[in-house]
C-alpha cells in the first residue's frame, strides 16, 4: 500500500471560487510522480488532499469515494495507468486493479482504457518504457481536458435546453447527489448547467437533495453551490414529494454513472423516485452526462452491474471531521445487528427522461437512436438537438 497523508487543510469552505482545490492533479515530486486527490470524505468540515504513489493507494481512495462522480472516475484511471508505468509497476496488473475499483461507473473503465492503449501503442513503435509512461500520461491529460471541454458545452446545451423548457428564468432546479466540479475536469456536468444558469441571472433557487446515506448532496452539492453565491436549500431526500406538489420545482437536472444504449440511466440512488415524481407532477427531468458515459455495449437498465456498498453506510453515521471507514466506527443509529439495504445506484428508465444532454447536443425524446447519434465517433463539432 502506497503513501495517503494530508497535505491542506486551511481554506475556507464558505467562500472564494466553486472548488478552491481540484478534485485531482498530477505532481512531479523529487521522490516521484503522484497522483493528488483532494478527499471528499473531508468536505465541508476541511479541504485535505492525498497523495497516491501506487495503484492501490488509489484504488483505496475510490472505494472509499474519496474520490467519485462518473468523469472523475475516468480521469483518475487515466491517470492511475500513468502512474503506474512511471513508477515501473505492472500496466496491466495496474489497469485491472482499477478498472474494477467500482463496477458501474463506465467512466473508470474507459480512462483506464485509454492510458493503457496509449501505452501499448508507445511500446509497439520500439518506445522505451520512459517515453511509453509519458505518453499514459499524455493521454490521461488529453482526457482532462476533453472533459473540462465537454463540461462547457453541457453547460451551454443544458441552459439553452431549460431555457427552451421554460422560457423567461427564474428557475428552481432541484438536483441530486452532487455533479458539479468535484467529478469533472471542467465545473460539472448538471450542476455546471446550474451555475451557469445563476451565472446568466437565471436561478431562482438550487434545492439539494441532501443524498441519503453518504450526504453528498449536504456535503458537496451545498458545498461547491456556497462557494459560487448561488441560492440553494438543502432537503431531505423524502420531503422532495412536498415540493413537486407545492409547484415548486420548474426542473429536474442528475447526473449519470452509466447511460446504457436504451437510455436507462443508473445515477446515484433515489434518482429513480425524483423522476417518478417528476413524471407525475409534469416536470422536466434532465440527464447531463458526457458521451463518454454512454455505454452502448450495455442494452438496457437491467444489464447494468450495479454497485451494493457496505450495510455500516446505512446503520452508522460517521462525520467529515472524523471520517471512518470500517464498520463499527461510526454512531450506530440502528440496533445492533440489523441489516442493511445500500445500493449505490438505481437504474431510471428511458420513458422517464426528458432529455439526455451531451457535449454534442440533446437527445430529446431519449431513445437508442437518439443516443446513438451523439456519441462516439461523434466528436467535436456535432452540437445538435434529436428529435
Amino acid at each position: 500500500m502506497g503513501d495517503q497523508c494530508a497535505l491542506s487543510s486551511a481554506n475556507d469552505s464558505n467562500s472564494g471560487p466553486p472548488v478552491a482545490v481540484p478534485a485531482l492533479r498530477w505532481e512531479e515530486l523529487p521522490e516521484g510522480p503522484v497522483l493528488i486527490l483532494l478527499d471528499q470524505t473531508r468536505l465541508p468540515a476541511a479541504e485535505v488532499e492525498l497523495v497516491c504513489t501506487d495503484v492501490q493507494t488509489l484504488v483505496g481512495a475510490i472505494r472509499s469515494l474519496a474520490v467519485r462522480g462518473a468523469p472523475v472516475l475516468g480521469l483518475a484511471g487515466a491517470y492511475g495507468v500513468a502512474l503506474a508505468a512511471a513508477r515501473g509497476f505492472d500496466v496491466d496488473d495496474a489497469a485491472g486493479l482499477l478498472a474494477q475499483a467500482r463496477p458501474t461507473a463506465v467512466n473508470l473503465g474507459y480512462g483506464v482504457r485509454r492510458a493503457v492503449s496509449a501505452h501499448r501503442r508507445a511500446l509497439a513503435s520500439g518506445a522505451d518504457a520512459e517515453q511509453a509512461a509519458a505518453a499514459a500520461l499524455a493521454e490521461a491529460r488529453a482526457l482532462h481536458a476533453e472533459d473540462a471541454e465537454a463540461s462547457t458545452r453541457m453547460a451551454r446545451h443544458g441552459l439553452g435546453l431549460l431555457e427552451k423548457l421554460s422560457p423567461g428564468g427564474g428557475y428552481r432546479v432541484l438536483t441530486h447527489c452532487n455533479t458539479g466540479a468535484l467529478v469533472s475536469g471542467g465545473e460539472g456536468t448538471a450542476l455546471a448547467v446550474a451555475l451557469a444558469a445563476h451565472r446568466g441571472g437565471l436561478l431562482r433557487r438550487l434545492w439539494v437533495d441532501e443524498t441519503r446515506p453518504l450526504l453528498q448532496g449536504a456535503r458537496l452539492t451545498a458545498y461547491e453551490a456556497a462557494r459560487a453565491g448561488m441560492a440553494y436549500t438543502v432537503l431531505a431526500d423524502n420531503a422532495a414529494g412536498s415540493l413537486f406538489a407545492a409547484g415548486e420545482v420548474d426542473a429536474v437536472l442528475i447526473g449519470a454513472d452509466r447511460i446504457a444504449a436504451d437510455g436507462s440511466t443508473a445515477n446515484k440512488v433515489g434518482s429513480y423516485p425524483l423522476a417518478v415524481l417528476a413524471h407525475y407532477h409534469h416536470v422536466p427531468f434532465i440527464v447531463v452526462a458526457p458521451t463518454t458515459t454512454i455505454d452502448l455495449d450495455t442494452p438496457d437498465g437491467a444489464s447494468i452491474d450495479i454497485e451494493q456498498r457496505p450495510g455500516h453506510e446505512v446503520t452508522e453515521i460517521s462525520f467529515p471531521q472524523a471520517p471512518v471507514s470500517e464498520a463499527g466506527g461510526g454512531m450506530l443509529v440502528t440496533p445492533l445487528g440489523a441489516q442493511a439495504y445500500n445500493p449505490a445506484f438505481d437504474v431510471t428508465p428511458p420513458e422517464l427522461i426528458t432529455a439526455v444532454v451531451t457535449e454534442n447536443g440533446v437527445a430529446s425524446p431519449v431513445s437508442a437512436a437518439s443516443l446513438a447519434a451523439l456519441s462516439p465517433p461523434c466528436g467535436p463539432g456535432h452540437d445538435q438537438v434529436m428529435g
